[in-house]
């Protein structure tokens, strides 16, 4: 007989989920967040950006197409717990390896379903993300609210320097070398690395803490910000690296983290949003051309637009809440998105910022 083992989600308000437990046994915690995509669970789960979170699929049959070796997007899987309402444990896939339950419990990964994801979405969206343990060990309600309790909150949380890779690397382009960029590594994805390889870049990939010395020392054509978790404003050491890279004029494309702290190096301030957006979906107006293109976002933070000074252009906005997209300075070579232009998952209606930053450095 198969017997199914219990497991708890206990948010930090005393909220409470009964479930079943897949993927690995024991206890996770992190700030309780929820993504809209309807496929992509892999790449969701091997996303840097989401150390620090259990993430909830608002999709209600995840699994179905199993786990291959193609589409990771980092090295591991870096979500603290996953919930879903049904993990498939058919895996119906010419490219799947194996199931989704076993990636998790090869990779140490806790799990929770059948529960209400409708119910948890819709309390994190009128009460906000908030910090959360799964448990399969200790079915002690108060217990458990202590220990999250106890657990790191998100705000002043640094975390790029637990993802970024212990040294540098490179990145090959798929052809003639054009260009060399150099490429911080807050948590970045490999589809953001095939893109610059696309358009014939070489890549050099840095640690977090790469100091300005040892970019320019590369001779890079462009820098490049990559995505990453935790809190832009607990960064102040990288802001100030970046804001000498500046100077240097060389051209500078930010996105997701990378562009909150091009943000900061002009003068503006981040704060946290009430529950975040994740998922790909997210409608935004590039307001240099009036072309409204569906995106792909994983972010908790955002930029207050009326920080910025007079020399940084607001040059995209989120048509759900008209939350900063993007940015320009208006003298120097520098833009960023607040989005994932690489995708993976997602619509790729943002291609077209490789091609912009191509340009910049071909000028």
């Amino acid at each position: 007989m198969n017997l199914v083992k219990k497991a708890i989600l206990v948010l930090e308000d005393g909220r409470t989920f009964h479930g079943a437990s897949f993927g690995a046994e024991g206890e996770a915690f992190g700030e309780m967040v929820f993504n809209t995509s309807m496929t992509g669970y892999q790449e969701i789960l091997t996303d840097p950006s989401y150390a620090g979170q259990l993430v909830c699929m608002t999709y209600p049959l995840i699994g179905n197409y199993g786990v291959n070796e193609e589409d990771v997007e980092s090295r591991r899987p870096w979500v603290e717990g996953f919930v879903v309402r049904e993990a498939s444990r058919t895996a119906s896939n010419w490219r799947s390896t194996e199931t989704l339950d076993s990636y998790l419990k090869r990779n140490n990964i806790v799990g929770i379903e059948h529960i209400d994801t409708r119910a948890l979405v819709r309390h994190i969206r009128d009460k906000g993300a908030m910090r959360a343990t799964i448990s399969t060990t200790d079915p002690d309600k108060k217990s458990l609210l202590d220990k999250v309790l106890h657990s790191p909150e998100m705000k002043e949380r640094e975390l790029a320097s637990t993802v970024t890779a212990d040294h540098a690397f490179d990145f090959p382009t798929s052809g003639e070398q054009i260009y060399h960029v150099v490429a911080f590594d807050f948590g970045v994805k490999t589809n953001s690395l095939r893109e610059f390889s696309r358009f014939g870049c070489r890549i050099t990939v840095v640690p977090s803490d790469t100091s300005a010395e040892d970019v320019m020392a590369l001779a890079p054509d462009g820098i490049f910000l990559s995505n990453g978790p935790g809190d832009p404003a607990a960064m102040n050491n990288v802001v100030e690296e970046i804001r000498k890279l500046t100077e240097s004029k060389v051209p500078m494309f930010g996105i997701c983290l990378g562009h909150q702290l091009i943000g900061q190096v002009f003068g503006g301030e981040t704060y946290k949003l009430k529950f975040g957006h994740r998922g790909g979906n997210q409608p935004i107006m590039d307001l240099t051309t009036r072309k409204v293109e569906i995106t792909a976002h994983n972010h908790g933070f955002a930029i207050d637009a009326d920080s910025l000074p007079a020399d940084v252009e607001v040059t995209h906005v989120n048509l759900n809440d008209n939350t900063v997209a993007g940015l320009r300075h208006t003298t120097l070579p520098v833009f960023s998105v607040q989005y994932h232009p690489e995708s993976a998952p997602g619509p790729h209606d943002s291609e077209y910022l490789f091609a912009r930053f191509i340009e910049l450095m071909r000028n």
